[in-house]
Protein backbone atom coordinates (compact mmCIF):
# COMPACT_ATOMS: atom_id res chain seq x y z
CA UNK A 1 0.00 0.00 0.00
CA UNK A 2 1.15 3.56 -0.72
CA UNK A 3 0.15 6.38 1.64
CA UNK A 4 0.58 10.04 0.61
CA UNK A 5 0.51 12.97 3.03
CA UNK A 6 2.00 16.45 2.69
CA UNK A 7 4.87 15.91 0.23
CA UNK A 8 5.62 12.43 1.59
CA UNK A 9 5.01 9.01 0.06
CA UNK A 10 5.17 5.92 2.29
CA UNK A 11 5.27 2.54 0.56
CA UNK A 12 4.61 -0.45 2.84
CA UNK A 13 5.69 -2.92 0.15
CA UNK A 14 9.16 -1.50 -0.35
CA UNK A 15 9.40 -0.22 3.25
CA UNK A 16 10.44 3.19 2.00
CA UNK A 17 9.48 6.77 2.86
CA UNK A 18 10.12 9.47 0.27
CA UNK A 19 10.02 13.24 0.74
CA UNK A 20 9.36 14.27 -2.82
CA UNK A 21 11.93 12.26 -4.76
CA UNK A 22 14.36 11.95 -1.85
CA UNK A 23 14.52 8.73 0.17
CA UNK A 24 14.24 9.28 3.93
CA UNK A 25 16.42 6.83 5.87
CA UNK A 26 14.45 5.13 8.66
CA UNK A 27 15.20 2.44 11.20
CA UNK A 28 12.81 -0.54 10.95
CA UNK A 29 11.01 0.23 14.22
CA UNK A 30 10.45 3.85 13.25
CA UNK A 31 9.04 2.83 9.88
CA UNK A 32 6.79 0.23 11.55
CA UNK A 33 5.56 2.85 14.01
CA UNK A 34 4.66 5.26 11.19
CA UNK A 35 2.77 2.53 9.36
CA UNK A 36 0.89 1.51 12.49
CA UNK A 37 -0.21 5.09 13.21
CA UNK A 38 -1.17 5.85 9.61
CA UNK A 39 -3.12 2.62 9.13
CA UNK A 40 -5.04 3.29 12.37
CA UNK A 41 -5.39 7.07 11.94
CA UNK A 42 -9.10 6.97 12.73
CA UNK A 43 -8.28 6.26 16.40
CA UNK A 44 -5.70 6.65 19.14
CA UNK A 45 -3.06 3.91 19.28
CA UNK A 46 -2.29 3.17 22.93
CA UNK A 47 1.18 2.54 24.36
CA UNK A 48 0.34 -1.07 25.14
CA UNK A 49 -0.57 -1.67 21.49
CA UNK A 50 2.66 0.02 20.37
CA UNK A 51 4.69 -2.29 22.58
CA UNK A 52 2.75 -5.33 21.36
CA UNK A 53 3.01 -4.48 17.66
CA UNK A 54 6.44 -2.85 17.43
CA UNK A 55 8.38 -4.54 20.23
CA UNK A 56 6.48 -7.85 20.24
CA UNK A 57 5.60 -7.48 23.94
CA UNK A 58 9.20 -7.07 25.09
CA UNK A 59 9.69 -4.92 28.17
CA UNK A 60 10.56 -1.41 26.98
CA UNK A 61 10.82 1.90 28.77
CA UNK A 62 8.71 4.99 28.17
CA UNK A 63 11.93 6.67 27.08
CA UNK A 64 12.39 4.09 24.30
CA UNK A 65 8.84 4.69 23.07
CA UNK A 66 9.31 8.46 23.18
CA UNK A 67 12.59 8.12 21.27
CA UNK A 68 10.92 6.20 18.43
CA UNK A 69 8.01 8.67 18.28
CA UNK A 70 10.49 11.56 18.20
CA UNK A 71 12.36 9.89 15.30
CA UNK A 72 9.09 9.32 13.43
CA UNK A 73 8.15 12.97 13.86
CA UNK A 74 11.56 14.11 12.69
CA UNK A 75 11.29 11.92 9.58
CA UNK A 76 8.09 13.73 8.52
CA UNK A 77 9.22 17.24 9.57
CA UNK A 78 7.08 17.28 12.70
CA UNK A 79 8.03 17.81 16.35
CA UNK A 80 6.61 17.47 19.85
CA UNK A 81 5.56 21.12 19.98
CA UNK A 82 3.76 21.47 16.65
CA UNK A 83 2.38 17.89 16.54
CA UNK A 84 1.21 18.69 13.03
CA UNK A 85 1.01 15.04 11.96
CA UNK A 86 1.58 12.88 15.04
CA UNK A 87 -0.36 13.99 18.06
CA UNK A 88 0.24 12.85 21.65
CA UNK A 89 -2.89 12.05 23.65
CA UNK A 90 -1.44 12.28 27.15
CA UNK A 91 -1.94 9.23 29.29
CA UNK A 92 -3.46 7.31 26.34
CA UNK A 93 -1.21 7.11 23.28
CA UNK A 94 -0.66 8.63 19.85
CA UNK A 95 -2.67 9.40 16.74
CA UNK A 96 -1.76 10.33 13.17
CA UNK A 97 -3.85 13.42 12.35
CA UNK A 98 -2.56 14.40 8.90
CA UNK A 99 -4.67 14.08 5.75
CA UNK A 100 -3.76 10.81 3.99
CA UNK A 101 -4.45 9.45 0.52
CA UNK A 102 -3.94 5.73 -0.02
CA UNK A 103 -3.55 3.54 -3.08
CA UNK A 104 -2.56 -0.02 -3.93
CA UNK A 105 1.16 -0.14 -4.62
CA UNK A 106 2.22 -0.69 -8.22
CA UNK A 107 5.54 -1.53 -9.82
CA UNK A 108 7.66 1.57 -9.21
CA UNK A 109 9.60 0.94 -12.39
CA UNK A 110 6.43 0.99 -14.50
CA UNK A 111 3.77 3.10 -12.76
CA UNK A 112 1.25 2.80 -15.56
CA UNK A 113 1.15 -0.99 -15.44
CA UNK A 114 -1.47 -2.52 -13.17
CA UNK A 115 -0.25 -5.17 -10.76
CA UNK A 116 -1.27 -8.64 -11.85
CA UNK A 117 -1.74 -11.12 -9.06
CA UNK A 118 -2.25 -14.83 -9.17
CA UNK A 119 -3.84 -17.13 -6.65
CA UNK A 120 -0.90 -19.47 -7.21
CA UNK A 121 2.51 -17.79 -7.25
CA UNK A 122 4.16 -21.14 -7.98
CA UNK A 123 2.78 -20.93 -11.51
CA UNK A 124 5.55 -18.46 -12.38
CA UNK A 125 8.42 -20.56 -11.05
CA UNK A 126 11.31 -21.42 -13.36
CA UNK A 127 10.55 -24.78 -14.96
CA UNK A 128 12.69 -27.71 -16.05
CA UNK A 129 12.38 -31.05 -17.81
CA UNK A 130 14.89 -33.82 -17.04
CA UNK A 131 15.23 -36.10 -20.05
CA UNK A 132 16.39 -39.71 -20.06
CA UNK A 133 20.11 -39.90 -20.73
CA UNK A 134 21.68 -41.38 -23.86
CA UNK A 135 23.23 -44.82 -23.16
CA UNK A 136 26.57 -46.05 -24.49
CA UNK A 137 28.50 -49.17 -23.60
CA UNK A 138 27.53 -52.31 -21.69
CA UNK A 139 23.75 -52.63 -22.32
CA UNK A 140 23.12 -54.59 -19.12
CA UNK A 141 24.21 -51.68 -16.94
CA UNK A 142 24.09 -48.55 -19.01
CA UNK A 143 20.42 -48.79 -20.02
CA UNK A 144 19.40 -48.92 -16.36
CA UNK A 145 21.64 -46.01 -15.35
CA UNK A 146 20.47 -43.91 -18.30
CA UNK A 147 17.00 -43.85 -16.75
CA UNK A 148 17.88 -44.20 -13.06
CA UNK A 149 20.21 -41.21 -12.76
CA UNK A 150 17.91 -38.64 -14.43
CA UNK A 151 14.95 -40.02 -12.47
CA UNK A 152 16.87 -39.56 -9.19
CA UNK A 153 17.78 -36.02 -10.27
CA UNK A 154 14.13 -35.33 -11.06
CA UNK A 155 13.05 -36.52 -7.61
CA UNK A 156 15.67 -34.45 -5.80
CA UNK A 157 14.93 -31.34 -7.86
CA UNK A 158 11.29 -31.58 -6.81
CA UNK A 159 12.40 -30.93 -3.21
CA UNK A 160 13.63 -27.44 -4.09
CA UNK A 161 10.13 -25.88 -4.05
CA UNK A 162 11.22 -22.88 -6.15
CA UNK A 163 11.52 -24.96 -9.32
CA UNK A 164 8.68 -26.55 -11.32
CA UNK A 165 9.78 -30.02 -12.45
CA UNK A 166 7.94 -31.72 -15.27
CA UNK A 167 6.66 -35.18 -14.35
CA UNK A 168 8.63 -38.24 -15.46
CA UNK A 169 5.73 -39.50 -17.57
CA UNK A 170 5.99 -36.36 -19.71
CA UNK A 171 9.73 -35.73 -19.89
CA UNK A 172 10.72 -39.38 -20.42
CA UNK A 173 8.76 -39.43 -23.69
CA UNK A 174 11.75 -37.63 -25.20
CA UNK A 175 14.20 -40.48 -25.44
CA UNK A 176 17.44 -40.14 -27.39
CA UNK A 177 17.78 -39.11 -30.07
CA UNK A 178 15.66 -36.10 -29.05
CA UNK A 179 14.21 -34.37 -32.14
CA UNK A 180 15.18 -30.88 -30.91
CA UNK A 181 15.15 -28.87 -27.72
CA UNK A 182 12.67 -26.51 -29.34
CA UNK A 183 10.32 -29.46 -29.72
CA UNK A 184 10.70 -30.17 -25.99
CA UNK A 185 9.83 -26.58 -25.17
CA UNK A 186 6.85 -26.58 -27.53
CA UNK A 187 5.52 -29.82 -26.03
CA UNK A 188 6.30 -29.26 -22.33
CA UNK A 189 6.44 -25.47 -22.08
CA UNK A 190 9.55 -25.48 -19.86
CA UNK A 191 12.31 -22.90 -19.61
CA UNK A 192 15.18 -25.33 -18.96
CA UNK A 193 16.13 -28.83 -20.06
CA UNK A 194 18.67 -31.13 -18.44
CA UNK A 195 19.97 -33.83 -20.75
CA UNK A 196 22.94 -36.15 -20.56
CA UNK A 197 24.75 -39.31 -21.57
CA UNK A 198 25.94 -42.39 -19.67
CA UNK A 199 28.95 -44.35 -20.90
CA UNK A 200 30.30 -47.58 -19.43
CA UNK A 201 33.77 -48.60 -20.59
CA UNK A 202 35.07 -51.63 -18.77
CA UNK A 203 35.13 -50.80 -15.09
CA UNK A 204 34.54 -47.05 -15.54
CA UNK A 205 31.24 -45.24 -15.77
CA UNK A 206 31.13 -41.67 -17.07
CA UNK A 207 28.17 -39.32 -17.01
CA UNK A 208 28.02 -36.00 -18.85
CA UNK A 209 25.20 -33.51 -18.29
CA UNK A 210 24.10 -30.32 -20.05
CA UNK A 211 21.67 -27.63 -18.90
CA UNK A 212 20.06 -25.66 -21.72
CA UNK A 213 18.20 -22.36 -21.36
CA UNK A 214 15.30 -22.79 -23.79
CA UNK A 215 13.83 -19.31 -23.36
CA UNK A 216 17.00 -17.50 -24.32
CA UNK A 217 18.93 -20.16 -26.16
CA UNK A 218 22.32 -21.67 -25.41
CA UNK A 219 23.98 -24.00 -22.95
CA UNK A 220 23.90 -22.58 -19.43
CA UNK A 221 26.05 -25.22 -17.75
CA UNK A 222 27.59 -28.62 -18.24
CA UNK A 223 29.87 -31.05 -16.42
CA UNK A 224 31.25 -34.57 -16.52
CA UNK A 225 31.50 -37.12 -13.72
CA UNK A 226 33.12 -40.55 -13.52
CA UNK A 227 33.72 -43.40 -11.14
CA UNK A 228 34.14 -47.12 -10.72
CA UNK A 229 31.40 -49.53 -11.78
CA UNK A 230 32.22 -51.55 -8.65
CA UNK A 231 31.02 -48.61 -6.57
CA UNK A 232 28.08 -47.77 -8.82
CA UNK A 233 25.57 -46.84 -6.11
CA UNK A 234 27.92 -44.36 -4.41
CA UNK A 235 28.87 -42.89 -7.80
CA UNK A 236 25.21 -42.54 -8.72
CA UNK A 237 24.42 -40.76 -5.44
CA UNK A 238 27.41 -38.43 -5.84
CA UNK A 239 26.41 -37.48 -9.39
CA UNK A 240 22.80 -36.79 -8.46
CA UNK A 241 23.80 -34.62 -5.49
CA UNK A 242 26.37 -32.67 -7.52
CA UNK A 243 23.94 -31.98 -10.37
CA UNK A 244 21.07 -30.90 -8.12
CA UNK A 245 23.33 -28.59 -6.09
CA UNK A 246 24.75 -27.05 -9.27
CA UNK A 247 21.26 -26.37 -10.65
CA UNK A 248 20.19 -24.87 -7.31
CA UNK A 249 22.85 -22.18 -7.92
CA UNK A 250 22.99 -21.88 -11.71
CA UNK A 251 19.31 -21.42 -12.51
CA UNK A 252 18.59 -18.70 -9.90
CA UNK A 253 21.76 -16.90 -10.96
CA UNK A 254 20.69 -17.02 -14.59
CA UNK A 255 17.18 -15.82 -13.73
CA UNK A 256 18.64 -12.89 -11.76
CA UNK A 257 21.00 -11.85 -14.57
CA UNK A 258 18.20 -11.68 -17.11
CA UNK A 259 15.81 -9.99 -14.68
CA UNK A 260 18.39 -7.27 -13.98
CA UNK A 261 18.61 -6.62 -17.72
CA UNK A 262 14.86 -5.87 -17.91
CA UNK A 263 13.88 -4.46 -14.49
CA UNK A 264 10.72 -2.89 -15.89
CA UNK A 265 9.16 -6.30 -16.59
CA UNK A 266 9.71 -8.13 -13.31
CA UNK A 267 7.16 -10.66 -12.16
CA UNK A 268 7.20 -11.96 -8.59
CA UNK A 269 9.72 -14.74 -9.22
CA UNK A 270 12.03 -12.45 -11.20
CA UNK A 271 11.96 -9.90 -8.38
CA UNK A 272 12.71 -12.69 -5.93
CA UNK A 273 15.76 -13.85 -7.90
CA UNK A 274 17.07 -10.28 -8.13
CA UNK A 275 16.61 -10.11 -4.35
CA UNK A 276 18.75 -13.23 -3.96
CA UNK A 277 21.43 -11.65 -6.15
CA UNK A 278 21.67 -8.65 -3.80
CA UNK A 279 21.23 -10.73 -0.63
CA UNK A 280 24.48 -12.56 -1.32
CA UNK A 281 26.50 -9.34 -1.35
CA UNK A 282 26.62 -9.49 2.47
CA UNK A 283 26.74 -5.74 3.08
CA UNK A 284 24.35 -2.99 4.14
CA UNK A 285 23.47 -1.78 0.66
CA UNK A 286 23.05 -5.33 -0.61
CA UNK A 287 20.62 -6.05 2.23
CA UNK A 288 18.66 -2.89 1.46
CA UNK A 289 18.38 -3.74 -2.22
CA UNK A 290 17.44 -7.34 -1.40
CA UNK A 291 14.67 -6.18 0.92
CA UNK A 292 13.40 -3.84 -1.80
CA UNK A 293 13.05 -6.64 -4.34
CA UNK A 294 11.63 -9.16 -1.89
CA UNK A 295 9.02 -6.58 -0.91
CA UNK A 296 8.30 -6.02 -4.58
CA UNK A 297 7.74 -9.75 -5.03
CA UNK A 298 5.33 -9.75 -2.08
CA UNK A 299 3.44 -6.82 -3.57
CA UNK A 300 2.98 -8.78 -6.77
CA UNK A 301 2.23 -12.06 -4.99
CA UNK A 302 1.19 -11.66 -1.32
CA UNK A 303 1.18 -15.45 -0.82
CA UNK A 304 4.81 -15.83 -1.98
CA UNK A 305 6.43 -17.72 0.93
CA UNK A 306 10.00 -17.49 -0.33
CA UNK A 307 9.87 -13.70 -0.64
CA UNK A 308 9.05 -13.46 3.08
CA UNK A 309 11.91 -15.86 3.80
CA UNK A 310 14.22 -13.66 1.73
CA UNK A 311 13.22 -10.63 3.80
CA UNK A 312 14.01 -12.60 6.95
CA UNK A 313 17.42 -13.55 5.55
CA UNK A 314 18.27 -9.93 4.65
CA UNK A 315 17.26 -8.70 8.12
CA UNK A 316 19.26 -11.51 9.70
CA UNK A 317 22.31 -10.24 7.82
CA UNK A 318 21.63 -6.67 9.04
CA UNK A 319 21.70 -7.92 12.63
CA UNK A 320 24.46 -10.50 12.20
CA UNK A 321 26.83 -8.08 10.45
CA UNK A 322 25.88 -5.22 12.82
CA UNK A 323 25.20 -2.89 9.88
CA UNK A 324 22.04 -1.44 11.40
CA UNK A 325 21.69 1.00 14.29
CA UNK A 326 18.75 -1.00 15.63
CA UNK A 327 19.85 -4.61 15.93
CA UNK A 328 16.93 -5.66 18.20
CA UNK A 329 14.43 -4.40 15.62
CA UNK A 330 16.18 -6.35 12.85
CA UNK A 331 16.12 -9.48 15.04
CA UNK A 332 12.40 -9.04 15.68
CA UNK A 333 11.57 -8.50 12.01
CA UNK A 334 13.77 -11.42 10.90
CA UNK A 335 11.67 -13.73 13.05
CA UNK A 336 8.38 -12.12 12.00
CA UNK A 337 9.08 -12.60 8.28
CA UNK A 338 10.35 -16.15 8.89
CA UNK A 339 7.01 -16.92 10.52
CA UNK A 340 5.19 -15.29 7.61
CA UNK A 341 7.05 -17.55 5.19
CA UNK A 342 6.33 -20.69 7.20
CA UNK A 343 2.66 -19.78 7.45
CA UNK A 344 2.54 -19.80 3.65
CA UNK A 345 4.69 -22.86 2.99
CA UNK A 346 5.81 -24.93 5.97
CA UNK A 347 7.55 -27.47 3.71
CA UNK A 348 9.92 -25.04 2.00
CA UNK A 349 13.50 -25.70 3.20
CA UNK A 350 14.41 -22.02 2.82
CA UNK A 351 11.54 -20.95 5.09
CA UNK A 352 12.66 -23.46 7.71
CA UNK A 353 16.27 -22.31 7.38
CA UNK A 354 15.48 -18.64 8.04
CA UNK A 355 13.35 -19.58 11.04
CA UNK A 356 16.31 -21.41 12.51
CA UNK A 357 18.62 -18.49 11.77
CA UNK A 358 16.18 -15.99 13.26
CA UNK A 359 16.04 -17.96 16.52
CA UNK A 360 19.81 -18.29 16.40
CA UNK A 361 20.07 -14.48 16.60
CA UNK A 362 18.31 -14.52 19.97
CA UNK A 363 20.81 -17.01 21.40
CA UNK A 364 18.15 -19.72 21.58
CA UNK A 365 20.30 -22.38 19.96
CA UNK A 366 18.24 -25.27 21.31
CA UNK A 367 15.17 -23.97 19.49
CA UNK A 368 17.19 -23.05 16.41
CA UNK A 369 18.67 -26.48 15.70
CA UNK A 370 15.39 -28.37 15.03
CA UNK A 371 14.43 -25.87 12.32
CA UNK A 372 17.84 -26.19 10.66
CA UNK A 373 17.63 -29.98 10.88
CA UNK A 374 14.15 -29.84 9.34
CA UNK A 375 15.48 -27.75 6.45
CA UNK A 376 18.05 -30.46 5.70
CA UNK A 377 15.47 -33.22 6.10
CA UNK A 378 13.26 -31.51 3.54
CA UNK A 379 16.23 -31.16 1.17
CA UNK A 380 19.20 -33.44 2.00
CA UNK A 381 21.31 -31.59 -0.59
CA UNK A 382 20.77 -28.22 1.12
CA UNK A 383 24.33 -27.02 1.69
CA UNK A 384 23.31 -23.80 3.42
CA UNK A 385 21.17 -25.80 5.82
CA UNK A 386 24.12 -28.00 6.76
CA UNK A 387 26.39 -24.96 7.09
CA UNK A 388 23.95 -23.11 9.35
CA UNK A 389 23.55 -26.20 11.51
CA UNK A 390 27.34 -26.50 11.70
CA UNK A 391 27.75 -22.88 12.79
CA UNK A 392 25.18 -23.34 15.53
CA UNK A 393 26.97 -26.49 16.71
CA UNK A 394 30.29 -24.63 16.78
CA UNK A 395 28.77 -22.02 19.10
CA UNK A 396 27.41 -24.56 21.58
CA UNK A 397 30.63 -26.58 21.65
CA UNK A 398 29.58 -29.54 19.47
CA UNK A 399 32.73 -29.02 17.44
CA UNK A 400 33.00 -32.48 15.88
CA UNK A 401 29.46 -32.25 14.50
CA UNK A 402 30.18 -28.68 13.36
CA UNK A 403 33.20 -29.77 11.32
CA UNK A 404 31.28 -32.66 9.82
CA UNK A 405 28.43 -30.43 8.66
CA UNK A 406 30.88 -27.86 7.28
CA UNK A 407 32.63 -30.60 5.28
CA UNK A 408 29.34 -31.88 3.88
CA UNK A 409 28.27 -28.36 2.94
CA UNK A 410 31.55 -27.75 1.10
CA UNK A 411 31.25 -31.03 -0.78
CA UNK A 412 27.65 -30.30 -1.74
CA UNK A 413 28.23 -26.73 -2.92
CA UNK A 414 31.88 -25.87 -3.66
CA UNK A 415 30.83 -22.56 -5.30
CA UNK A 416 28.26 -21.55 -2.70
CA UNK A 417 27.86 -17.84 -1.83
CA UNK A 418 28.33 -18.86 1.81
CA UNK A 419 31.49 -20.86 1.17
CA UNK A 420 33.54 -18.42 3.28
CA UNK A 421 31.25 -19.27 6.21
CA UNK A 422 31.77 -23.00 5.69
CA UNK A 423 35.54 -22.49 5.88
CA UNK A 424 34.99 -20.32 8.95
CA UNK A 425 32.99 -23.04 10.73
CA UNK A 426 35.82 -25.48 10.03
CA UNK A 427 38.25 -23.03 11.65
CA UNK A 428 35.99 -22.48 14.67
CA UNK A 429 35.61 -26.23 15.07
CA UNK A 430 39.38 -26.68 15.28
CA UNK A 431 39.77 -23.74 17.66
CA UNK A 432 37.09 -25.23 19.89
CA UNK A 433 38.95 -28.54 19.97
CA UNK A 434 42.26 -26.85 20.77
CA UNK A 435 43.71 -27.75 17.35
CA UNK A 436 45.15 -24.26 16.91
CA UNK A 437 47.55 -25.14 14.09
CA UNK A 438 44.80 -26.90 12.12
CA UNK A 439 42.52 -23.89 12.54
CA UNK A 440 44.90 -21.40 10.93
CA UNK A 441 44.74 -22.41 7.23
CA UNK A 442 40.94 -22.76 7.38
CA UNK A 443 40.57 -19.32 8.97
CA UNK A 444 42.75 -17.64 6.36
CA UNK A 445 41.02 -19.53 3.58
CA UNK A 446 37.70 -18.23 4.91
CA UNK A 447 38.91 -14.63 5.09
CA UNK A 448 40.25 -14.73 1.52
CA UNK A 449 37.13 -16.32 0.04
CA UNK A 450 34.77 -14.24 -2.12
CA UNK A 451 32.20 -12.16 -0.17
CA UNK A 452 33.91 -12.75 3.19
CA UNK A 453 32.91 -10.00 5.62
CA UNK A 454 34.78 -8.23 8.42
CA UNK A 455 33.92 -10.74 11.16
CA UNK A 456 35.44 -13.55 9.09
CA UNK A 457 38.65 -11.48 8.92
CA UNK A 458 38.60 -11.37 12.72
CA UNK A 459 38.45 -15.18 12.86
CA UNK A 460 41.65 -15.17 10.80
CA UNK A 461 43.11 -12.57 13.16
CA UNK A 462 42.33 -14.72 16.21
CA UNK A 463 43.69 -17.88 14.57
CA UNK A 464 46.97 -16.11 13.81
CA UNK A 465 47.20 -14.55 17.26
CA UNK A 466 46.81 -17.85 19.14
CA UNK A 467 49.46 -19.35 16.86
CA UNK A 468 51.93 -16.56 17.63
CA UNK A 469 51.65 -14.90 14.21
CA UNK A 470 51.19 -11.38 15.59
CA UNK A 471 52.08 -9.47 12.42
CA UNK A 472 49.61 -11.45 10.32
CA UNK A 473 46.99 -11.16 13.04
CA UNK A 474 47.26 -7.37 13.05
CA UNK A 475 47.04 -7.38 9.27
CA UNK A 476 43.69 -9.16 9.44
CA UNK A 477 42.50 -6.72 12.11
CA UNK A 478 43.35 -3.86 9.74
CA UNK A 479 41.49 -5.66 6.95
CA UNK A 480 38.42 -6.03 9.17
CA UNK A 481 38.52 -2.36 10.15
CA UNK A 482 38.79 -1.27 6.54
CA UNK A 483 35.51 -3.06 5.84
CA UNK A 484 33.79 -2.24 9.13
CA UNK A 485 35.24 0.89 10.80
CA UNK A 486 34.86 0.80 14.55
CA UNK A 487 34.52 -2.99 14.72
CA UNK A 488 35.20 -4.28 18.22
CA UNK A 489 35.70 -7.46 20.14
CA UNK A 490 32.29 -6.92 21.74
CA UNK A 491 30.75 -6.79 18.27
CA UNK A 492 32.46 -10.06 17.37
CA UNK A 493 31.25 -11.84 20.49
CA UNK A 494 27.73 -10.52 19.96
CA UNK A 495 27.79 -11.82 16.38
CA UNK A 496 29.22 -15.17 17.51
CA UNK A 497 27.62 -15.75 20.96
CA UNK A 498 29.72 -18.74 22.05
CA UNK A 499 28.02 -20.85 24.69
CA UNK A 500 31.15 -22.89 25.38
CA UNK A 501 33.00 -20.98 28.11
CA UNK A 502 36.45 -22.26 27.15
CA UNK A 503 35.95 -21.20 23.54
CA UNK A 504 34.55 -17.82 24.54
CA UNK A 505 37.52 -17.27 26.84
CA UNK A 506 39.99 -18.18 24.08
CA UNK A 507 38.37 -15.76 21.64
CA UNK A 508 38.00 -12.94 24.21
CA UNK A 509 41.64 -13.16 25.27
CA UNK A 510 42.91 -13.16 21.68
CA UNK A 511 40.74 -10.18 20.77
CA UNK A 512 41.96 -8.20 23.79
CA UNK A 513 45.58 -8.87 22.87
CA UNK A 514 44.81 -7.52 19.42
CA UNK A 515 43.46 -4.29 20.88
CA UNK A 516 39.83 -5.19 20.28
Amino acid sequence: MIYRFDHYRLNTATQELHAGEELVELEPQVFALLVLLIENRERVVGKDELVSRIWRDRVVSDAAISSRVKSARKAVSDDGSAQRLIRTIHGVGFRFVGAVESAVAVDVAAPSRAVETSSDPTSMRPSIAVLPFAPSGDPALVSTMADAIPYDILVELSRLRWLFVTARASSFQFRPPVPSLEAVRAKLGVGYVLSGAVDVDGKRISVSVTLDDLKRGGVLWGDRYSGSVDDIHAVRERIVTAVVTALDLRIPGNEARHALATPENLDAWSAYHVGLHHMYRFDKEGNRQAAHYFNRAITLEPSFARAYAGLSFALFEDAFLRVTDDVPAAVTLARRYAEDGLNRDALDPFCNLVMGRALWLTGDHESSLPWLERAVTLNPSYAQGKYSRGLTEALIGATRDARGNADEAMQLSPLDPLLYGMFGVRALGHLGDGDLVEALPWAERAARAPRAHAFIALIAAVANQVNGETVKANGWVASARSRHPGISGADFLATFPFRDERMRGLMSQALRRLGL
